[in-house]
């Protein structure tokens, strides 16, 4: 390996340790945590409340693997697929997926019991060499609008009587 095969080895190394970058969400939602993570990990059911992953395929259980339809804010749809890394009911739904070295993340959804309801958080972080080029910033709003939507039918199902 010549020198400079050997720093570009090394560039690339340092951009796929060092691409990092993170979103955080929260909202307390008036309802108890078993109230809400039947919600988070009913696949078929996202296509009626979710804004953001309008289809889910798959199971949510450690280990088990999803395919989500996710719909960016210009309409478009997309492709993702996610494996399930933690499954904790009522706690944490942690996911990982992407193109390791390239673009990978890891989302989780955390459920915290609060004075008036439980504390919703996603957080998503971002890997790889492609994390300084890509254009993260419509994430964000969109998890907040999942957020939203997330309390919505938490609201709906309790109008309807349904836990």
């Amino acid at each position: 390996m010549t020198l400079l095969h050997a720093k570009w080895f090394l560039s690339l190394l340092l951009l796929t340790v060092g691409g990092c970058h993170s979103v955080y969400t929260e909202l307390t939602i008036p309802a108890g945590p078993e109230e809400i993570w039947p919600i988070l990990t009913d696949a078929p059911g996202y296509q009626e409340w979710n804004p953001v992953f309008v289809h889910v395929e798959g199971e949510y259980r450690e280990g088990g693997t999803l395919q989500y339809q996710m719909k960016s804010p210009d309409s478009e749809q997309m492709a993702v697929q996610a494996t399930v890394k933690k499954l904790v009911p009522n706690k944490e739904l942690n996911q990982y997926g992407g193109f390791p070295g390239v673009l990978t993340f890891s989302h989780t959804y955390l459920l915290e019991p609060v004075d008036g309801g439980t504390r919703v958080i996603q957080k998503e972080e971002y890997r790889g060499i492609w994390v300084p080029f890509w254009d993260s910033s419509w994430v964000e709003p969109a998890y907040n609008k999942v957020n939203e939507a997330l309390q919505d039918r938490v609201a709906q199902l309790k109008e309807n009587g349904r836990p």
